[in-house]
């Protein structure tokens, strides 16, 4: 074999390493260039997973983002526009009710000026020509379906979210949009809760947003969806309700609901007041039925009870109905704190899984079914003697100031039990302080509820209450 000369070797091994370095240097090119490309190809067809929309848009969802279509009907909406007083807020707010014709005219409230505290007024589009076919409801629940469209048509080019309800829908504007804020617009998405009852579900569909409760739908998927609402009204004549049909549609989309556990249905009829004294940890953002339900608070009218309500909400709207459970352990009670509601002091130790389980104090939303009485949460039965129930303190008043915010809570029934100086049954007052609850949308994503301590107290017949953030590997548990 004939040996090359070192000088060509060392040419040979030089020109070698140059066209593998260059080699190199292409391939690595390539493979950048490729996957900017799919970068950009995923992201312009809105397949790729987006993060957070703070981390994307740099500002959270504000009420300037969302628009709410409230369906409604003449006879309906003029006695219901005392609860939509109470949320709506005329300078702030976009949308409209829809009626299916204008209100006459000695209803001036209802018509548009620029006085009103109510949403303006949209005439629905005519739906005659849709097929409906579903013997217990009315026809005009493909109003509340073809809404979709029609409020799209209007001019929304800065909307995120559009908002739809009932006229007895009652929201609570800053939850929702703090709710919003979780999710990316720019993402098809469908939010909101199903019903409390298992019966209502079964029917209408596990995965459907009840109407009532309020849905919302981002601004990509509004967009498609007004498109194709026509043509799913032809295809769905047996659905019960406009919820349905919207529902219906989206599923064809291939999009399922997301749930936000503070849209509530409120499917029960009676004293909801095991609802609302449990209330899972996350903002309530609606309640509806309230013409089946008795007034919240006692000795107050269904309004009056809202207005009362909306005072706890106005100061801290995040922290309302939020549970907060605390243990006493010089007489073993256990304090569970729905803020800007109720306090209820329970004569003894509860596990914190069963103090947190709704009080089944309401009543079945249909009678007649054996499935009736099935809800979807975890329920506990009121204890059939009221004397060994709780002891609950309705929210009485709130005030903030620099130092923070101090809620209180009385008594407003008296009973004929007997008790003992341990018992909770002879106190009049509890007293609740705490600071504004700001969670950030990433503590959103997963809510940790609040820990409290009982404060010294000269007064027998008060408790002071701090409400707190836990610490890092705090439990609330009960003390044996």
């Amino acid at each position: 074999m004939q040996l090359l000369p070192s000088s060509l070797k060392h040419h040979h091994s030089s020109s070698y390493r140059l066209a593998k370095n260059l080699f190199l240097i292409l391939s690595s090119v390539f493979i950048v260039y490729l996957l900017v490309s799919m970068f950009v190809i995923f992201t312009s067809k809105g397949l790729l997973i987006h993060s957070p929309e703070p981390e994307l848009t740099g500002h959270l969802t504000s009420l300037d983002h969302v628009v709410f279509a409230i369906i409604s009907s003449e006879n309906s909406w003029l006695k219901c526009t005392d609860y939509a007083k109470l949320w709506w807020r005329p300078q702030q707010m976009k949308g409209c009710v829809f009626l299916e014709s204008i209100p006459p005219p000695d209803s001036l409230d209802l018509h548009n000026d620029t006085d009103s505290l109510l949403p303006p007024i949209c005439i629905s589009a005519d739906t005659s020509r849709f097929p409906y076919s579903n013997q217990r409801g009315l026809q005009s629940a493909l109003r509340a379906a073809h809404a979709v469209s029609e409020i799209m048509a209007m001019d929304r080019s800065d909307v995120r979210w559009f908002v739809f309800g009932d006229e007895d829908t009652v929201f609570f504007p800053d939850n929702l949009v703090k709710t919003l804020s979780k999710y990316d617009h720019r993402i098809w998405y469908y939010v909101g809760s199903g019903s409390e009852n298992f019966e209502q579900n079964r029917e209408f569909g596990f995965g459907m947003a009840f109407g009532g409760a309020g849905f919302a739908i981002s601004s990509s998927l509004a967009r498609v969806l007004a498109k194709k609402i026509d043509s799913c009204l032809e295809r769905y004549p047996r659905l019960y309700g406009g919820d349905a049909r919207v529902y219906s549609c989206i599923m064809e989309l291939g999009i399922g609901m997301t749930h936000e556990p503070g849209f509530h249905q409120f499917d029960v009829r009676g004293d909801a007041f095991g609802l609302l004294a449990a209330h899972p940890v996350s903002p309530v953002v609606s309640i509806h039925n309230l013409k089946w339900i008795d007034p919240i608070f006692p000795n107050k009218t269904t309004a009056e009870s809202l207005e009362h309500l909306f005072k706890a909400a106005r100061v801290d709207p995040e922290r309302l109905l939020q549970q907060t459970i605390c243990y006493d352990r010089w007489f073993s009670w256990t304090i569970s704190v729905s803020w800007g509601y109720a306090v209820q002091v329970f004569p003894g130790h509860l596990f914190l899984p069963d103090a947190t389980r709704v009080q089944e104090t309401f009543k079945h939303w249909k009678k007649g079914n054996h499935l009736a009485d099935s809800y979807v949460l975890n329920t506990r039965y009121l204890h059939p003697d009221p004397c060994g129930r709780s002891t609950v303190f309705f929210f009485d008043q709130v005030h903030s100031d620099e130092d923070g915010i101090r809620s209180t809570y009385r008594k407003l029934s008296k009973d004929n039990c007997s008790y003992d100086p341990a018992s909770p049954r002879h106190l009049e007052e509890i007293r609740v302080y705490s600071r504004k609850l700001r969670r950030s949308v990433r503590q959103l994503m997963a809510p940790r509820r609040q820990c409290c301590d009982i404060l010294p107290s000269s007064n027998n017949k008060v408790i002071d209450v701090a409400v707190r953030g836990c610490k890092e590997e705090e439990l609330i548990y009960m003390h044996m």
